[in-house]
């Protein structure tokens, strides 16, 4: 794997091109947030309607698997995708490079959607409700339920860097081979590889975060089936 560049040192820290364009990247989102958001209005003009359109996309995405904690759940997962899908597209431009394509920063994603679990699900269902899930039905499967939430974290980091980085391998040795012939296919190819990725990873996080608040999911059913 090519060693990241150093963009410049604050005394003994190296900061890298990687953690650069991940700066840039949170700066750009957090500008066009701000300038989207600054001047809503009822009759709704193309750019807020795109992005009322995208809500709505990840609200229902949300809904579909837990209707009931939309609220909460879509400011993480919502942020989540939208930067991924930046940071995937990022390396269309010349010169740059998609920061989900270097192993720290899928890392860092998995290991939020990691600490996001188990905060949602305390905060869902209290914390001795929540830790007691990891005991059921038996003492015996805790190192089990352990291995399980350690496994999955690693495979969600490794899974988006090892798709992203082979992507940007093959795009850039079709472009060595076939010059400027095929651009548009293989950024074509890109675009459409970038949103699947963020789909797939934003996914896997609801997923798990749906898993890490089922028990109080599952009472509240059986407590309206009571009813």
């Amino acid at each position: 794997m090519e060693e990241v560049a150093v963009a410049f040192r604050l005394g003994p820290l190296a900061v890298t091109s990687i953690v650069v364009t991940t700066w840039g990247i949170m700066l750009v989102l957090t500008v066009c947030a701000w300038l989207a958001t600054r001047r809503l209005a009822l009759d709704p003009g193309p750019l807020q309607a795109a992005l009322e359109g995208a809500v709505l996309a990840i609200d229902d995405a949300i809904r579909a698997v837990l209707p009931e904690h939309v609220d909460l759940v879509l400011p993480f997962v919502g942020t989540l995708w939208i930067y991924i899908l930046v940071a995937n597209l990022t390396g269309i431009i010349p010169g740059l490079a998609s920061p989900t394509g270097d192993l720290s920063v899928t890392a860092g994603l998995a290991l939020l959607v990691f600490l996001s679990v188990h905060w949602f699900g305390i905060r869902s269902e209290g914390f001795a409700n929540y830790l007691r899930h990891y005991v059921k039905p038996t003492p015996i499967m805790l190192p089990f339920h352990v291995i399980s939430e350690l496994s999955r974290t690693v495979a969600l980091a490794v899974r988006l860097f090892g798709n992203i980085m082979s992507l940007e391998m093959v795009a850039l040795l079709v472009l060595l081979v076939a010059g400027a012939l095929v651009p548009v296919p293989v950024l074509m190819l890109h675009i459409v590889e970038a949103l699947v990725q963020a789909y797939v990873f934003g996914m896997l996080a609801l997923v798990y975060i749906s898993g890490g608040m089922q028990t109080q999911i599952v009472l509240k059913t059986k407590e309206r089936s009571n009813e």
